[in-house]
């Protein structure tokens, strides 16, 4: 079996586990053991155990959401509501709450909060890439951090709704959206203003007008410092 594979069975059988302990090394032993998969190869494609496959459940989260992208017509949307419907494919991927539950107290640990931000990043980097974007400065990291914020937040508000549709959830996300909305409103008014604008379209622009997104594949890395003018 590929790791694909193997952590594809080791998730499926960590459904029955993880909702009652959480992403835990407990879960992790019966989750192999009931996936026959042998520890050892297990902890191979898993090396940190609960912490790696918890990741996984993320990924696949993300993979399902960009295959329901991949099939679903767009055009019709406006950009902003092909955003809000990117973020609710992805919330709707996640089939047990409980689990992304459990992962959301995880990766709020202080030792595991990197990872846990690094897959909100790269979740968002994955919707901003699917609807098209070819931003290479320094707007690569605006658009992912802004949505950033936006997918965590409506992460949390989810976890907690009990309305019927979760559609007090989409509520919450489409108010999000048009706060984000409202943030660039500002910013265009601000490179406008007599007093802000000289500063921003000058020796501010200047410098922020270096920053490149990252080459390539590599979204989580850093990016770049370009000397062109």
């Amino acid at each position: 079996m590929s790791d694909s594979e193997i952590k594809a069975r080791l998730l499926e059988a960590a459904a029955m586990h993880v909702p009652f302990d959480g992403w835990s090394e407990g879960a992790f032993q019966a989750s192999a053991c009931d996936a026959d998969v042998d520890i050892a190869v297990a902890r191979a494609v898993c090396p940190r155990g609960a912490v790696d496959l918890a990741l996984a459940f993320h990924a696949a989260g993300d993979a399902a959401m960009l295959e329901r992208l991949a099939a679903t017509d767009l055009s019709e949307m406006r950009f902003r509501d092909r955003v809000a419907a990117a973020v609710r494919f992805r919330l709707e991927a996640a089939l047990d709450k409980e689990m992304v539950r459990r992962g959301t107290a995880l990766f709020a640990l202080p030792h595991h909060s990197a990872d846990g931000a690094r897959a909100i990043w790269q979740t968002c980097d994955h919707i901003w890439t699917a609807l098209g974007d070819t931003s290479e400065d320094v707007n690569w990291y605006t658009k992912r951090a802004t949505l950033s914020a936006v997918y965590g937040s409506t992460v949390l508000y989810w976890l907690g709704d009990q309305s019927a549709g979760d559609e007090a959830t989409w509520a919450f996300l489409d108010r999000r959206i048009d706060n984000v909305m409202q943030i660039e409103n500002v910013k265009a008014k601000a490179r406008e203003s007599k007093i802000l604008g000289p500063l921003i379209n000058g020796p501010l622009g200047q410098m922020v007008s270096h920053i490149r997104a990252p080459k390539g594949a590599a979204s989580d890395l850093p990016g770049r410092w370009s000397r062109q003018s």
